[in-house]
């Protein structure tokens, strides 16, 4: 894995039309990757609102270069179609990357999901589903499993009744959260929230449970890493904190990552990892006790090195916080 690859980059993919509307992907292939190669799906934030393929760090550097397949795709937005349109999408996309796994060398026993925000609620939720729930088999290709490997959930809300209201918001200087409108209530009308629900959260409790990725936890969910800034004021970290900790008591994987001195949509800025940040990792493999360590490190590093062993199945060289 020191190998650093040239990339090829493949653009404007098809890969469902819900009512007649092209969803597309960009897919990002490792040059002279021996063998079929592990795939990341890149899923961007922006409230489920905004946001598009394009919104997220340079794929060509996080990870195409180091042996992955990206692909950033597309899903509809709230304005678009309400909830589970969103989780149907994801869904599609997944199928139709195993569909034409021979066709681009991809690996279709090796497949992750990567979201920010928004995109972080969906590849936990498209994570803790499975084949068979919130599928939306009518996009296609639906002999085909939309399972995944394992998830980076970076930031992503989960119990919509849950969350803490803010009253006085700084945006995290980066274009998605620039194009937020933060004062608001989770609980108003026109809250990201229930624009994605198509109602008031309080008055629809049961497709709020229906969102909700903890809904469908049991013990055979795929490895988890999940990292939340401590200064994020649009997420509130005990969303991150509520979903850790059920997957760890139903007995799976899972790693939280709390990130001192970090806001909303870190995963946005390409200069990241130029000084490492000071963290608290709590991790439990499977069925085992959690452990907590304290220390400084690099943010895309430790999820690169969360792909490789989860994907490539080869330990990590991050020593003290392989995940």
């Amino acid at each position: 894995m020191n190998n650093r690859y040239e990339v090829k980059v493949i653009a404007d993919l098809e890969f469902a039309a819900p009512n007649g509307k092209p969803l597309l992907l960009d897919l990002y292939l490792p040059i002279g990757a021996e063998g079929p190669v592990p795939v990341i799906v890149w899923l961007h934030g922006g409230g489920w609102r905004i946001g598009d393929r394009k919104l997220g760090p340079d794929f060509r550097v996080r990870f195409a270069e180091q042996g992955y397949a990206m692909a950033s795709i597309e899903y509809r937005l709230s304005s678009e179609a309400i909830f589970p349109a969103q989780i149907h999408d994801v869904k599609a996309a997944i199928r139709w990357l195993r569909s034409v796994a021979d066709e681009y060398g991809l690996d279709s026993g090796k497949i992750g999901l990567w979201g920010s925000s928004a995109g972080g609620h969906l590849a936990a939720l498209a994570g803790t589903t499975g084949f068979g729930r919130l599928e939306g088999l009518e996009l296609g290709n639906s002999d085909f499993s939309s399972e995944v490997q394992a998830v980076v959930d970076g930031y992503g809300p989960t119990d919509f009744l849950q969350m803490e209201d803010e009253s006085e918001i700084t945006p995290s200087d980066d274009p998605e959260s620039n194009r937020l409108n933060y004062v608001e209530r989770h609980t108003d009308p026109n809250s990201r929230e229930s624009q994605l629900l198509g109602a008031r959260i309080q008055t629809v409790p049961h497709l709020v449970r229906e969102a909700n990725p903890i809904t469908y936890i049991d013990n055979k969910i795929p490895p988890f890493l999940i990292l939340h800034g401590m200064n994020d004021t649009a997420v509130p970290v005990n969303q991150s904190e509520l979903l850790y900790r059920a997957l760890v008591e139903n007995g799976n994987e899972a790693a939280f990552c709390l990130i001192e001195g970090l806001g909303h949509a870190f995963f946005n800025k390409n200069d990241l990892d130029e000084q490492p940040l000071e963290v608290t990792l709590r991790k439990a493999g499977r069925g085992e006790s959690e452990q907590i360590e304290n220390g400084s490190m690099r943010i895309f590093e430790l999820v690169e090195s969360f792909f490789r062993r989860h994907l490539f199945k080869i330990e990590s060289k991050v020593d003290k916080y392989s995940v």
